[in-house]
């Protein structure tokens, strides 16, 4: 058997923590082992591990989410990396070519398909592996996994048996509804229906027929060279809702979709995280803030505070759901990333006439290192604040320490490298600064010192 985990989102729900490259299941908000907190994909990237489908099991995911993923993982995950974003059946075809064509699966192989931050306990993946035995047993196309309702939600699709059902064996399922009303909801409740939790199983030969009866390529290379020729739709709307033969099994544990402010406090470490203070009288009221400046909560019950660099936002527990409605327009970039050397924040962002400012905190790891790299429209000034290193800069090479001033004006190639966990305050200028500036060369340490003792370097002490 063979698990895909999609990593995605977009993180609107749970801003302004979380952002297009920090999205929900990357917030180490969660109790880990021994206090020390950990996120979503951490804690779900154990469980796996705990029931031995770790070295089965691969992430897809977009370009924009491979650091972060690398950064809580480590760098041994396989990742299925998106050319673009194109929602869940592409992303779901890419990785089943990739375990086609790549890694030679045969295509009687079981594959389970599955959300990255699911809330639940151990057993729920011991579940995980019986949808294999149900596509054997019944020789349906899918297998789904249900979870009886402990309540009418309006948040959560439903699955809808046909006829009746066994908690033990896999049931013939007659339709879906999706995030039906309260009222709907019971009704649905009475006929046996369950939660959708989003995870299904297919052999491996239904997905890949799937691309040969559409004239796509089953070989991983060309389809991601032919990426932008997959429809662009949910893997609900393009295959199950067209499968005729769906069963699904029952899982009676807890499960809990972390995806709102109300959901996640409810399965935080603690109710603050953060400098601040929350007065006595507030009740179930949490606090989350990732600024260096101390935030205070006074006679406020049922609220969350959270704030980053990204934002602050106050909302009644009840009603933070709707944040992603409220904020739909802001097209503003990420203003905290974690990235596989460590992370960077933006400080502060300015236009004067033609020039653009950009105002960052870099932090690096110690032994991590940046890329080599270049930009084309922009000059940077690095004030190092902690720590020391080394700085790549063309052909020469320099050790950096606190207090040292660096300048790198547009299209000096350039890598830094720290001894000790580095830290500097980096202010980018030009007409125009971007993301999308910015030309890797190298990206090991050893490739960057490769290149430089191959060249006319020189090493400045």
């Amino acid at each position: 058997m063979k698990l895909i985990l999609l990593s995605g989102g977009s993180g609107k729900r749970l801003w302004p923590l979380s952002n297009d490259t920090r999205s929900k299941q990357f917030l180490k908000v969660l109790e880990g082992n021994h206090g020390i907190k950990e996120s979503m994909v951490q804690r779900v990237w154990g469980q796996i591990g705990s029931v031995g489908l770790s070295d089965s099991t691969v992430i897809a995911t977009s370009k924009s989410q491979t650091d972060m993923i690398h950064s809580q993982l480590g760098e041994d995950v396989p990742l299925i990396i998106e050319p673009e974003r194109r929602d869940t059946f592409p992303a779901i075809a890419l990785a089943a070519a990739f375990l086609f064509a790549e890694k030679q699966t045969d295509r009687n192989e079981t594959v389970v398909v599955l959300p990255v931050d699911p809330y639940v306990e151990n057993n729920f993946f011991a579940k995980v592996k019986e949808l294999d035995v149900a596509l054997n047993e019944t020789g349906a196309q899918l297998a789904l996994m249900g979870v009886k309702p402990t309540y009418p939600s309006e948040k959560y699709g439903y699955i809808v048996p046909e006829g009746t059902v066994s908690p033990e064996e896999p049931f013939r399922v007659d339709r879906f509804t999706e995030k039906p009303s309260e009222e709907k909801a019971e009704m649905l409740i009475k006929q046996n229906a369950l939660w959708n939790t989003g995870v299904f199983a297919f052999k491996l030969d239904y997905l890949i027929s799937i691309l040969e009866s559409k004239g796509l390529p089953t070989s991983y290379a060309e389809l991601s060279t032919q990426y932008n020729l997959l429809p662009k739709i949910s893997f609900d709307y393009e295959v199950v809702e067209k499968t005729e033969h769906i069963v699904a099994l029952t899982y009676e544990g807890s499960w809990k979709d972390l995806g709102t402010w109300n959901t996640l406090t409810e399965e935080m470490a603690t109710e603050q995280i953060g400098k601040g203070v929350i007065s006595n009288d507030a009740t179930n009221t949490h606090l989350v803030n990732e600024l260096g400046i101390p935030v205070t909560v006074l006679g406020l019950s049922n609220i969350v505070v959270a704030a980053s660099p990204d934002g602050i936002l106050v909302s009644d527990k009840a009603s933070s759901p709707k944040v992603k409605d409220l904020i739909a327009h802001y097209e503003q970039p990420p203003m905290y990333e974690e990235r596989l050397w460590g992370w960077s924040k933006v400080l502060d962002y300015a236009k004067y006439f033609n020039e653009e400012m950009v105002t960052k905190r870099i932090c690096i790891y110690g032994d991590k290192n940046s890329t080599y790299h270049y930009h084309n429209l922009r000059n940077e000034v690095w004030t190092i604040i902690r720590g020391e290193g080394e700085l790549v800069l063309d052909d020469h090479i320099r050790r950096v320490k606190a207090g040292d001033i660096i300048h790198i004006p547009a299209g000096r190639k350039h890598a830094i490298k720290a001894n000790k966990e580095l830290e500097f305050i980096e202010v980018q200028t030009g007409k125009e600064v971007t993301d999308t500036d910015f030309t890797r060369l190298y990206h090991t340490w050893e490739d960057i010192m490769r290149g430089f003792y191959n060249s006319t370097a020189q090493v400045i002490l």
